[in-house]
C-alpha cells in the first residue's frame, strides 16, 4: 500500500485528500506558495512545503512539485483537480522518477485532452459524438466553410481545452469572424496551445456526465450520473446526482456508454465521461476529465462509495472494490459550489478577510470547504472557498433540506453565491426537476433578490458584535 502522498493542490480539494489519506493511515504531505501559509490544508496535512513568494506558478510547475515529493520521501502524488491534474507532463514526470500517480497514464491524459483524438476514439468505440470538424482548423475561412456545411449556431472549443474555457458560440458568420481570434488567444494563454476546433452547437441541452472507476487488471465501473445542467458561461454552479431528468432506461445506457469509453480508451483511476444530451432525447459524448470532479461528493453521498480512497487503492495496484452490479444509487444529493462572488455585479471575484463564519449542518448535510473565521481568501485562484453537499431519500425533501442549509451557513467579509443559489431553489421550474444549461440565461430576474439580512441572520450579526465588544 501506498505510505506517503504528496498533494499537488491547495484549498478544499487538499484537505478533502487529506481527510482521506488519514482514513487511511497514510502520511499526507501539503505544498504551499507564500500566499497560503495559512491555508488549511497547510494546516490539516500531516507535513506542509513552501513553494516560495509566487502565487500561481508554484502549484504549475511540475518539475519542482516532483522534486518536493521526491525529497520528503513521499512514494505517490495527488493531483486533485485544476492547476497540473490534466497536464500529462506532470504525470510522465512521475513515472519517471518512480512516484506512483494518482490517476491515469500520461499517454491517456494527453490523448483524451486532445478533444480531436478523443472525438476519434469515441466514434471507433462506438460512443456517439456530436457533428464536428474531422481535425485541428487552419484558419478563419476553413471555420466559414465548415459552419455552412453544420449549420448555425457552432461551437468553437480549444482542442487542449477544459474546465469551460476556451469556449464560443457563434450563431452568425459574423460572430465567427470576430470570435475565432478570442478563442486562439484564449486557448493559448490557458492550454498553451493554439489548436481550436469545431462542433455543431447543441441548443439547450442538458450537460450530463458518468462518474467512472477502472483499475489496472481490467475492470472498470460506473457510478451512476449527475446532472450539471445549472451553470453560468460553462461554469457549473449546482450539481445533481442522479439527475431527477433521466429515465431508469436512460441512466442504464449512458452508464455502459461511459464504461465503454473507459475500457476503449485504457483508462485507470477515476474519471468523468461528459454527455449532451438533447431535446430529441439523444445523448452526444462531449470530453472526458481524467481527474477527479469537483462535484464526486454527491456521487459519494448516493452510492456510500469513496472515491478518493478509491483513486489511492488503484493507484497502489489493487482491484476495484465493486463490481458493477454491487453499486446501488440512494435519494438524491445537490452540490452547491460557494464562490466568493457578487452576483449582483456580474459575479465579480469578492475577495478578502472572512470576519465570521458558521458552517452548515444537519441530517444529511456535508460541507467541504477550505476556510475559517479570519481567513484571508487570496486573489490569485478560484473563487470558490466551500462547496455545500445536501443529500435527502425524495427529491422535494432534498429541496427543503438544501434551502434550510444554504441559510444555515453565514459568511461575513466577503460577497458570496449563497444568496442568488437560495433564488434557484425557489424557482419553479427548477424545483420540477424541468431545466437545462440555458436556465441561468433565461432567468436573469434571479439575481433581483433581497440583501436585507432576514431575523436569523440579524440575530447572528448582533451575537457577533456583542461577543467581538465584550472580548469573547
Amino acid at each position: 500500500m501506498i505510505k506517503k502522498i504528496l498533494i499537488a493542490n491547495r484549498g478544499e480539494i487538499a484537505v478533502r485528500i487529506v481527510r482521506a489519506c488519514a482514513e487511511l493511515g497514510i502520511t499526507s504531505a501539503a505544498i504551499y506558495t507564500e500566499p497560503d501559509r495559512h491555508s488549511l490544508h497547510v494546516k490539516k496535512a500531516d507535513e506542509a512545503y513552501n513553494l516560495g513568494p509566487d502565487s500561481l506558478s508554484g502549484y504549475l510547475n511540475a518539475h519542482r512539485i516532483v522534486n518536493v515529493a521526491i525529497a520528503a520521501g513521499c512514494d505517490a502524488l495527488h493531483p486533485g483537480y485544476g492547476f497540473l491534474s490534466e497536464n500529462p507532463e506532470l504525470a510522465r514526470i512521475c513515472e519517471q522518477r518512480n512516484i506512483k500517480f494518482i490517476g491515469p497514464k500520461s499517454t491517456v491524459i494527453k490523448h483524451m485532452g486532445d478533444k480531436i483524438e478523443a472525438r476519434k476514439s469515441m466514434i471507433e468505440a462506438g460512443v456517439p459524438v456530436i457533428p464536428g470538424s474531422e481535425a485541428n482548423l487552419k484558419d478563419v475561412d476553413e471555420a466559414l466553410l465548415l459552419a455552412e456545411e453544420f449549420g448555425y449556431p457552432i461551437m468553437l472549443k480549444a482542442t487542449s481545452g477544459g474546465g469551460g474555457r476556451g469556449i464560443r458560440r457563434c450563431n452568425t458568420p459574423a460572430e465567427l469572424t470576430k470570435n475565432y481570434d478570442r478563442v486562439l488567444s484564449e486557448a493559448t494563454k490557458a492550454f498553451g496551445s493554439a489548436d481550436i476546433f469545431m462542433e455543431k452547437c447543441v441548443v439547450d441541452p442538458k450537460h450530463i456526465e458518468v462518474q467512472v472507476l477502472a483499475d489496472s487488471h481490467g475492470n472498470a465501473i460506473h457510478l451512476f450520473e449527475r446532472d450539471c445542467s445549472i451553470q453560468r458561461r460553462h461554469q457549473k454552479l449546482i450539481e445533481i446526482a442522479p439527475s431527477p431528468q433521466l429515465s431508469p432506461e436512460q441512466r442504464e445506457y449512458i452508464g455502459d456508454l461511459a464504461v465503454k469509453a473507459a475500457k476503449y480508451t485504457g483508462y485507470t483511476n477515476a474519471g468523468t465521461v461528459e454527455f449532451l444530451l438533447d431535446g430529441d432525447d439523444k445523448f452526444y459524448f462531449m470530453e472526458m476529465n481524467t481527474r477527479l470532479q469537483v462535484e464526486h461528493t454527491i456521487t459519494e453521498q448516493i452510492t456510500g462509495i469513496d472515491i478518493v480512497k478509491e483513486q489511492i487503492r488503484i493507484a497502489a495496484g489493487m482491484p476495484l472494490s465493486y463490481q458493477q452490479e454491487e453499486i446501488t444509487h440512494h435519494g438524491y444529493a445537490m452540490e452547491f459550489r460557494i464562490n466568493a462572488e457578487d452576483p449582483k455585479n456580474d459575479f465579480l471575484p469578492s475577495f478578502g478577510r472572512i470576519t465570521r463564519y458558521f458552517a452548515a449542518g444537519g441530517p444529511g448535510v456535508r460541507t467541504d470547504g477550505a476556510i475559517y473565521t479570519g481567513y484571508y481568501i487570496p486573489p490569485f485562484y478560484d473563487s470558490m472557498c466551500a462547496k455545500l453537499i445536501v443529500w435527502a431519500a425524495e427529491w422535494d425533501e432534498l429541496l427543503c433540506r438544501s434551502q434550510r442549509a444554504l441559510n444555515d451557513i453565514v459568511v461575513y467579509g466577503v460577497k458570496t453565491t449563497i444568496p442568488y443559489q437560495l433564488e434557484i431553489l425557489k424557482n419553479p421550474q427548477f424545483r420540477a426537476a424541468q431545466f437545462d444549461t440555458s436556465f441561468v440565461e433565461d432567468h436573469p430576474e434571479l439575481v433581483n433578490y433581497s440583501t436585507r439580512n432576514p431575523p436569523s441572520r440579524r440575530a447572528a450579526v448582533i451575537a457577533a458584535a456583542l461577543a467581538a465588544h465584550m472580548g469573547l
